[in-house]
Parts: structure tokens; C-alpha cells; sequence
């Protein structure tokens, strides 16, 4: 496991470092891949997602709103919460993280056969099913619930 966090930690310097030549953070290129994926996310979801803190992404965004790249629309049930989308200049910014999450597959799979890589891809897609599944075990019914439901 120690082999695995190394790489881990390795991809996210390398990240660190692409999205700090194009004058931002790792965290906010996340951010715009997920609102790319699921535009109008809160905040507070959006926080939940990339498991930190509202405050931290509320600063976040509030970064990428002064750059034009994303806004606050109020939710239109929920007058407390602000739904984030992306704006135009985000795009073109999306272009380029996806041009450089590429590079890094390359640089991270050099060497390797594609059988390899396969293998690989679905062996860690097993252990992140498995682990997902692990931390949200089914809920056990009280002693009261159970003579309910029987």
C-alpha cells in the first residue's frame, strides 16, 4: 500500500505543478471538472465531493468568479443556496486540463503494455468499489425497526 500512496503522491505533485504554469491550483482545475460534469452542484456539495471543507471551497470559488470562470446562480427552491456553474473563459481552460491530464497518463503509463494498463485500470477500479462499498456498509436496523418491518 505504501507503493501505492508514493504514486498517488507523485500524480499530485505533478498536477500541482501543470495547473501552477497556467496560474492556478490543483483544487481549482478540480472544481472545473466537476462542474463540467455536474453543472449547477452548491457548494456545499461540491465540498462533500472534494471532501473538504464549504469554507475552503467557498474561497475557491470565489478565486474563479474574479477570474470570469464561474458564477453563483441563486437555487431557485432554496433562496440560501448559490448553484455554480461555469462561464466561457472555463472552457478553455478545461481544454487545456484535459490536455494535460493526458500528458500525465502518458508519463505515468510510459513503458507499460496496454494489457498492463488494463489490468491495472480494472484492478484499482475493484479496489475503489470495494473500499466505497466498505465505508458506506448497509444501515443495521434497531431492535425496535426490526420488529416494524417484520
Amino acid at each position: 500500500m505504501f507503493l501505492l500512496h508514493d504514486v498517488a503522491r507523485l500524480i499530485r505533485v505533478d498536477a500541482d505543478k501543470r495547473a501552477r504554469a497556467h496560474g492556478m491550483t490543483r483544487a481549482q482545475w478540480g472544481i472545473l471538472i466537476w462542474l463540467e460534469r455536474q453543472p449547477g452542484l452548491s457548494q456545499k456539495e461540491l465540498a462533500e465531493i472534494l471532501e473538504v471543507e464549504p469554507i475552503s471551497v467557498a474561497r475557491l470559488i470565489d478565486r474563479l468568479e474574479a477570474r470570469g470562470m464561474v458564477e453563483r446562480r441563486p437555487d431557485p427552491k432554496d433562496r440560501r443556496v448559490w448553484r455554480l456553474h461555469l462561464c466561457s473563459p472555463a472552457y478553455g481552460v478545461l481544454g487545456e486540463i484535459d490536455y494535460q491530464r493526458e500528458q500525465m497518463r502518458a508519463l505515468v503509463t510510459a513503458g507499460l503494455d496496454p494489457a498492463t494498463i488494463d489490468t491495472m485500470t480494472e484492478a484499482l477500479h475493484t479496489m475503489k468499489l470495494t473500499l466505497t462499498h466498505d465505508s458506506h456498509p448497509p444501515r443495521r436496523l434497531a431492535p425496535a425497526e426490526v420488529r416494524e418491518v417484520a
